[in-house]
């Protein structure tokens, strides 16, 4: 079971990774390379999430998951990249509207 919260932590790590990665190219005028990030970031997102429900339906299934602390930092890193990369979406877009009004 340790191995998959580590494989949720890793997930969410590089998942945060790709979406900055995209904040900055936003930032910087690449589009493309930004789209291509969160493209990234969201396959790392999906994978940790798939662990995570992997545990909840081993716990459905009678399995023991024991709720230690490395578990409750999986689940945080989850719900924090899940957010982060949620608002860097919304700031991405705010990057092209920005950019179009200075024109």
């Amino acid at each position: 079971m340790e191995e998959k919260i580590f494989e949720i932590i890793l997930h969410c790590g590089d998942a945060r990774g790709y979406a900055f990665d995209a904040l900055k190219f936003a930032r910087e005028g690449r589009f493309d390379e930004a789209a291509d990030s969160i493209k990234k970031s969201e396959e790392e997102l999906r994978l940790s999430h798939k662990t995570q429900t992997e545990l909840i339906q081993s716990e459905i299934n009678g399995e023991k998951v024991e709720m230690s602390l490395l578990m409750v930092h999986a689940q945080d890193q989850l719900m924090t990249a899940i957010s982060e990369q949620n608002l860097i979406v919304q700031m991405i877009e705010m990057c092209k509207e920005i950019k179009e009004l200075k024109k």
